[in-house]
């Protein structure tokens, strides 16, 4: 089972992806969430806000400690941020991942953008990327390795148990990086699409409404 951390940003997005490849997963909210986990998502958001909650909810050190017991994880955008030993200017949060990065890489909202690119050991055809005031990772430490970078930034890394990619996967209907994390865990996805790029005709931009939990009136 994996697990999808619910304290702020893109958590029905990445829901809906696991469903998609037909992938348990649970929502992450206090420390016994954690329990039995193969895999843990923190999603995109404001790294800020997601650190203070983290420590007020207990998780951070619970975290590290399931990592450490040998559960995957994987950080997107601001999750990344969380991942970093060094953050440039600022403080590093959980610190699972030898690598330095930069919030708002890119500049502003505003400067946000999308492309696509090959990224071989994920998919061998172009998936998409869309980075939405997305951080840079500038550089990464021994036993790092990149999976994609461009220009002057790394945008995707991993190590044996930690992937962080700087831009969102669970924006798109391309389910390459969420199969890519499930295998990393350790889970059979044989329910996954046939199609070689992995992407879901039947997604749309408000497939993750159906993951919403609507509080009792």
């Amino acid at each position: 089972m994996i697990g999808v951390l619910d304290l702020q940003g893109d958590v029905v997005e990445h829901l809906d992806h696991l469903d998609r490849l037909g992938v348990s997963a649970r929502r992450v909210k206090d420390r016994s969430d954690l329990a039995n986990l193969q895999g843990l998502i923190i999603p995109g958001g404001e790294s800020t806000c997601l650190a203070r909650l983290l420590v007020i909810f207990g998780l951070d050190a619970a975290i590290r400690s399931a990592y450490r017991r040998g559960m995957k994880i994987w950080g997107t955008c601001a999750g990344a941020i969380l991942l970093a030993s060094r953050v440039m200017g600022g403080k590093a949060h959980l610190g699972l991942i030898d690598m330095e990065i930069e919030r708002n890489g890119f500049g502003s909202q505003l400067d946000s953008f999308t492309g696509r690119a090959v990224i071989p050991k994920v998919s061998k055809v172009p998936v998409p990327l869309i980075f939405i005031r997305a951080p840079k990772i500038r550089s990464v430490g021994p036993g790092v390795e990149i999976l994609w970078q461009a220009e002057d930034y790394i945008a995707a890394v991993e190590t044996r148990e930690g992937l962080a990619t700087v831009f969102h996967p669970e924006l798109t209907n391309n389910l390459a990086f969420h199969s890519y994390f499930a295998r990393k865990c350790g889970l059979d996805i044989d329910t996954r699409p046939a199609s070689p790029s992995e992407e879901d005709s039947s997604w749309t931009i408000t497939s993750w409404t159906r993951h919403m939990r609507i509080a009792p009136g």
